[in-house]
This record gives C-alpha cells, structure tokens and sequence, in this order.
C-alpha cells in the first residue's frame, strides 16, 4: 500500500473501486440486524425536510403571521418529536410529508406546518400549564410538552384518548394527561391554564375555556362552518372583564363535536 501526498486526487478507477468497497462494507449494516437504525436515519432526514418546508410556508405566509420565522423553540420541538410514532402504521412512511393525514375515527393528525403556528401563538414559556382540545394522535400534546410544564388534553373519542395516552407515556412524555370527555367544557378542576389550544373548529368560542384562562393567557382556536375554510383565531384574555380577539389565517379542520 502506498501512501499519498496531501491534495493527492483519485482517479476515477480508484473512486469506484473505493465506492463498491464503501458500499459492500456498510450496506449489511440496514440489511443485517440494523433496520432499526437504518429507519431512525430516514425518519431524522424526512424530519429535518419538514423543518425545512415549514420554514418555507412560514416565510410565504408572513403577512398574515406578521412574523417570518417562528420561535426557535417551537422549531426545536418540531424537530425533536417523532411524528412518525403519532400515525397509524400504514401512513408512516408519509409522517413528514407536510400536511394532515387520517388517524381513524373520521379523525386527522394536524399539517406539520398548522401545528408549528398554533404553538408558536401560545407563546409557551417553560414553567407554563397548557390545556388541548382535541388529543387526537397525541402528537400536538407531544410538541406542547417540550415546550411547557404541564399539559392537560382532553379528547372525546375514547379509544383515540386512551391510544394517545399508552404512546405518550411509551415515549415518556411525562409532563401529559389524558382525559376522556367534552373538551368544550374545558377542565374545570385544573384551572386556570396559561394557554389553550383547540384541535378542532368550533361555531364560537366556548366560554367554559374563556373562563379557564388566566388572566393575561391565550388561546388558538379554529372557528367557522364545519367542513369548509375557517378562521384561526387568537384570543387573549386580558384581564377578567376584557378578551381581545385576532384573526391568523384560513384553515380547514375536523368540527368539535359534543353535547354542545
């Protein structure tokens, strides 16, 4: 063997004995006991993709945002939770393209995109109490749960609930409790809650929820007709006399459903 000066170029003989030596010597590694490494790899370039197209829509749709980047914590979030893991097994291989997909139950996992924005609007800080509306997949409480102290999410659809509930504790999201119920009537005994966040469009803003915010808190809510375009909506309470409503942009969601 030989030994080469420094700024020595390989030729082209050399490049592709040197590839098909590269190639016999780590291919065994996804096809021989490590898939598993092999899929994590996938999914962490898939994810770092979506990271990068949300950035792009964000940018694109600055003028309803006011703003051109998001929080680099939220970012950090969405870069950190495996989405992968919050889909049914047959749309995983679709986890990190950047829109919604079924979950089951005439239910949806939110655009990677919609839940970036509705995070970074709730403005979370570390010590925060958070409440979902809506758990669905558990993915939106997933990313809430980086970000802040305590997140409680209610979900209405039972075995969506108690599905959310076994995978956020599987992949140790300590910080999160479930609860099966009417998420329109909020809950109660954990109040007051320093954000809110609802996954689902509703045909007004509940006021149990306005009720449960702390004075000074925020809360993301779709609103409108079911099926068609609504609008995302931020409402700030701030203080108990006085709410301030903002219109951020069109979007389309599953309706709130309940006795309501």
């Amino acid at each position: 063997m030989s030994f080469r000066k420094p700024g020595f170029q390989l030729g082209a003989k050399e490049k592709f004995f040197l590839a098909i030596f590269l190639i016999g010597f780590f291919a065994p590694l996804c096809s021989m006991g490590s898939s598993v490494a092999c899929a994590a790899a996938n999914f962490r370039e898939a994810r770092s993709k979506m990271v990068q197209e949300i950035e792009a829509d964000v940018k694109s749709t600055r003028f309803f945002l006011d703003r051109e980047i998001l929080d680099p914590r939220v970012m950090a979030a969405i870069a950190t939770v495996p989405r992968h893991e919050f889909v049914p097994p047959r749309q995983k291989t679709l986890a990190y393209l950047n829109r919604p997909l079924p979950i089951g139950h005439g239910q949806t996992i939110s655009q990677p995109y919609i839940v970036a924005v509705m995070t970074d609007l709730l403005n979370l800080s570390p010590t925060g109490k958070v409440l979902e509306v809506g758990t669905g997949s558990g993915y939106q409480a997933a990313v809430l749960a980086e970000l802040a102290a305590e997140v409680f999410t209610i979900e209405i659809i039972r075995p969506l609930g108690e599905d959310a509930g076994e995978r956020l504790a599987r992949l140790g999201y300590k910080n999160v409790q479930v609860r099966i119920g009417d998420g329109y009537y909020g809950w109660k005994e954990e109040a007051p809650f320093d954000a809110i966040v609802v996954t689902a469009a509703a045909s007004h803003i509940p006021p149990p929820l306005i009720q449960q915010l702390k004075s000074g808190g925020i809360m993301v809510i779709p609103v409108g007709t079911p099926f068609m375009t609504q609008q995302l909506l931020l409402v700030t309470k701030e203080d108990e006399e006085k709410t301030t409503v903002r219109q951020i942009l069109p979007v389309r969601f599953v309706p709130l459903t309940g006795k309501h």
